[in-house]
Formats: C-alpha cells, structure tokens, sequence
C-alpha cells in the first residue's frame, strides 16, 4: 500500500533525511521518499492504520497539512539540523 501525507515544515534534505531515517524505523515500512516541492511524504507499508506515522512525523514536528503550530515548527527546526548531520539509510 502507497500513502502520501501532506506535511508542514518541510525545508530541505536535512528534513527529509529525518523523515526517512525514523519512518523506516517501522517494520510495516518497506520504502519512504520525500518530496520537498510538494510538501509531501510517500510511504510504501503494509499497515492498516497509518495513524501511527501521522504521530511520528508530528513528534518531529512535520504536523499533516493545516495542523501546525510554534511548537511543531522548532521541531521541525532541530529535526532538520539533525538530518543535516546524519544521512537516511
């Protein structure tokens, strides 16, 4: 199954390297690409609920489009220094 989550916050490949490290943490994730243009993230898995990703990607503060917040953008802030340092996998 291929789900695709609009995302706030998202600003360069320090993001997306994030995005990708942690959402491939899932065991149900077979493959994620993120599309900065598009705000977008793209996840191949087998999970029924996708709820849980939604969580994740909040708790490093890329909320689903529309549901942003102070809060959530310094997340997304050091989530993005963070990618910057490490590469996904």
């Amino acid at each position: 199954m291929i789900t695709e989550i609009s995302i706030e916050n998202l600003k360069c490949h320090g993001c997306a390297n994030t995005i990708i490290k942690s959402i491939k943490g899932f065991v149900e994730v077979s493959d994620v690409t993120v599309d900065i243009e598009q705000h977008k993230v793209i996840i191949t898995h087998t999970a029924t609920d996708v709820t849980p990703f939604k969580n994740k990607l909040a708790q490093l503060g890329y909320p689903e489009w529309g549901d942003n917040s102070t809060l959530l953008q310094v997340k997304s802030y050091v989530s993005c220094a963070i990618g910057r340092i490490t590469k996904a996998d």
